[in-house]
């Protein structure tokens, strides 16, 4: 069974339901929604035309039913436990409260995929730091991983040679650094956990009506990942 697919027993059968509220991923209407968390410390709320650029690559590129709406929770929130796919971003401190820190931990391990950027683009910045400082009390200080550039994920829609270049990576704030690899958390052979260092939020953070004038649509690795979250 695929990750959506589990999920979404798990929705119907009343496990990550709450009393009184409809369970999202138990709906009919669409097999995906992008799913923005808040948490307390930091500065979650980046890069704020991006998800609107991938729910439109989605839309053009697949036969997904996708909602046109981003939807943002709280990471303490228990409804984000029925969501498909989360994204988590930032340039700051990333100090999750218990509440999100067992939410975390209990989405990934019952088969939910987040997605984290580092909107610094660095490799030892605030964000970097403190969110696998993060990582490590939950799942292990030897979790987090490079991918390899071969990894399934590099392949589930388009083909890519590893993580695509984005054009902050040698501009502006940051380390100034190429990073050749993505990260990540595996539980139980599947990854639970996307990590990057390479700003991808900022490089797919523009006016959807710019996009006809790139020579080539950056957007199609974000593709890459949200297929992947929903088939591996």
């Amino acid at each position: 069974m695929n990750r959506r697919g589990f999920l979404s027993l798990l929705a119907a059968s009343g496990a990550l339901a709450l009393p009184g509220r409809r369970a999202f991923a138990a709906s009919d209407d669409y097999d995906f929604w992008f799913t923005r968390l808040m948490y307390d410390s930091g500065d979650w709320d980046v890069d704020q035309r991006m998800p609107a650029n991938i729910i439109t690559s989605l839309i053009d590129y697949t036969r997904l039913r996708v909602d046109p709406k981003e939807h943002v929770l709280a990471l303490a929130d228990p409804r984000m436990l029925q969501a498909p796919f989360c994204y988590l971003a930032g340039h700051k401190l990333v100090e999750f409260n218990p509440d999100e820190r067992r939410n975390f931990e209990a989405y990934v391990r019952a088969g939910g995929f987040v997605f984290v950027d580092d909107c610094n683009h660095d490799i030892d910045g605030l964000f970097a730091t403190s969110f696998e400082a993060e990582m490590a009390s939950i799942f292990g200080p030897r979790a987090l991983q490079k991918l390899s550039n071969r990894h399934p994920l590099y392949s589930s829609f388009f083909r890519f040679d590893g993580p695509p270049t984005t054009g902050f990576e040698l501009n502006g704030w940051g380390d100034d650094l190429v990073h050749d690899h993505l990260k990540g958390i595996e539980v139980d052979g599947r990854l639970g956990v996307l990590y990057s260092n390479k700003d991808y939020g900022c490089e797919w953070d523009y006016d959807w009506r710019n996009k006809r004038w790139l020579a080539e649509d950056n957007t199609k690795f974000a593709v890459n990942i949200v297929m992947y979250a929903l088939t591996a």
